[in-house]
């Protein structure tokens, strides 16, 4: 029996959830389409049905988790005042939660090096997403001319990006909380 439309908008929405968790958790390469069907609840033969290749599902699922994790930034910030709201970004990207939830985490510090070797339309779609975080974190510097405040917000947002992923490298707990620690005070001047 064929599947109505919306059923099958609803497996492949299922499908970039998996895949965004999937990825980010275990990393584009390694994530093969048996695995990431077997996240979404389905079996490998209907991988095909929704996507004309694993690049287009990458794509799809970059796209998603980066939404997510700008949604999430964005909630957190608002309401507060920018000094507020931009201490409140800091602090939980740089989080022990953000370093080990890796499965929800940002795609940039999640995935970066993987992002490095995608695809064009896959690169254009986290640049996207690097470029919404940047504003973000820019609307919260109040305290500088716009174009400065956008040139402090890069360094920001890489330093933040940077912290995770070194954090998760490293094989001594300590060190990690360290690299954590020392990055938000360096950003937040503490």
């Amino acid at each position: 029996m064929r599947k109505s439309r919306e059923e099958a908008a609803a497996t492949r929405e299922r499908i970039v959830d998996a895949a965004a968790r999937e990825f980010r958790q275990n990393g584009i390469a390694e994530t093969g389409l048996n695995d990431l069907m077997q996240a979404a609840g389905l079996t490998h033969g209907g991988f095909y049905k929704h996507f004309e290749s694993k690049d287009q599902v990458v794509g799809e699922a970059v796209k998603r988790s980066g939404e997510q994790i700008l949604a999430d930034m964005e909630s957190s910030a608002d309401g507060k005042t920018p000094e507020a709201a931009l201490s409140t970004l800091v602090t939980k990207y740089l989080s022990a939660n953000h370093r080990d939830c890796v499965g929800e985490a940002c795609p940039l510090s999640s995935l970066g090096t993987d992002l490095r070797r995608a695809d064009k339309h896959t690169r254009d779609t986290a640049t996207y997403g690097l470029k919404a975080v940047i504003a973000l974190v820019a609307k919260q510097i109040t305290d500088a001319p716009p174009d400065e405040a956008k040139k402090r917000a890069h360094a920001i947002v890489a330093a933040m990006v940077g912290g995770v992923v070194l954090s998760r490298i490293v094989n001594n707990a300590h060190l990690s909380e360290m690299i954590l620690r020392e990055t938000r005070k360096l950003i937040l001047k503490q």
